[in-house]
């Protein structure tokens, strides 16, 4: 697995900042956010998914850690990669499935692919179990189906 440069390790913090910013009110206000969790972005690495339909391309694949939500996230692997449409859909498959995703942009016109797994992290007592629980999420995908 080839590591990832500054560049990305820097455009991923960048979108857990502007992630966070822009639910800001929505984080604050929902009954079951988790307190002890921040947006994050973890256990990225390149990957190029199959997509259903279309060409294959470059991206960095990683889990999306928020007080609120655990997802399978694609971010493009360069930055200057056109960027879908916001609600667009679109299945990709890992070594171990089909994945729906759904494309987001955020306030700064960073785009992402996301697909939410879990919708409720409020059981987790500490941003440490999140990584492990990312940490998983990320082997399981990428492991070959049986």
């Amino acid at each position: 697995m080839q590591s990832l440069s500054l560049d990305q390790y820097e455009r991923l913090r960048r979108l857990a900042a502007t992630w966070e910013q822009d639910r800001q009110e929505e984080l604050a206000t929902a009954a079951h956010a988790n307190p002890r969790l921040s947006v994050d972005t973890l256990c990225f690495q390149a990957f190029a998914p199959w997509p259903e339909q279309g060409p294959e391309e470059a991206y960095l694949a990683g889990a999306l850690i928020t007080p609120l939500s655990l997802s399978l996230v694609l971010v493009a692997a360069e930055s200057a990669t056109a960027a879908p449409q916001p609600g667009q859909r679109q299945a990709f498959r890992f070594p171990s499935g089909r994945y729906p995703f759904t494309a987001e942009c955020l306030s700064d016109g960073t785009w992402l692919w996301r697909c939410e797994l879990l919708d409720d992290l409020s059981d987790l007592d500490a941003a440490e179990e999140a990584s492990r629980l990312a940490q998983r999420l990320m082997e399981r995908v990428m492991t070959p189906e049986a």
